[in-house]
């Protein structure tokens, strides 16, 4: 009777501990490849090889992961309307997308002509996204803000 009690106290232990297989994610980081996920993979490969190309590649997701978050929040991640206005904001972006991306990649965006302005439109509109989303980069965000404006 000992014998059967312990081994039924063994069995009721080892199947509480099972795992769900529903993967509660807050965020939407894109695909996943590898041990990766999309937005690793192409952040990683645009600050090591600063080619046009991937940096067409990087703004083409983080346009996605704003416009279309997912996740369980439905927000964008934390840091990422910042970081992607911040790569908007940079003067050479603009003339860059311009001339390498593809036809695909442009229409993400669906500007025909002045990326610019649009660039730098939308960058202070990231930056605002990321005060309302995350309240906590207000001290970092709105000094940036007041400058573009």
């Amino acid at each position: 009777m000992k014998k059967l009690t312990i081994a039924l106290l063994a069995a009721l232990l080892l199947t509480s501990c099972g795992t769900s297989h529903k993967v509660y994610n807050l965020y939407n980081w894109g695909e996943y490849y590898n041990y990766a996920t999309e937005y690793e993979h192409l952040s990683y490969n645009n600050y090591k090889k600063l080619s046009p190309e991937s940096l067409c590649a990087l703004l083409c997701l983080y346009e996605q992961m704003v416009t279309s978050p997912g996740g369980d929040r439905q927000v964008p991640p934390p840091g990422i309307c910042a970081e992607y206005g911040y790569m908007l904001f940079q003067p050479e972006t603009a003339s860059t997308f311009a001339n390498t991306a593809t036809d695909n990649q442009k229409k993400v965006f669906g500007v025909s002509g002045d990326y610019s302005s649009f660039f730098r439109e939308r960058a202070q509109k990231m930056f605002e996204m990321e005060v309302a989303n995350y309240p906590e980069s207000a001290k970092f965000l709105e000094p940036i803000i007041k400058k573009i404006k």
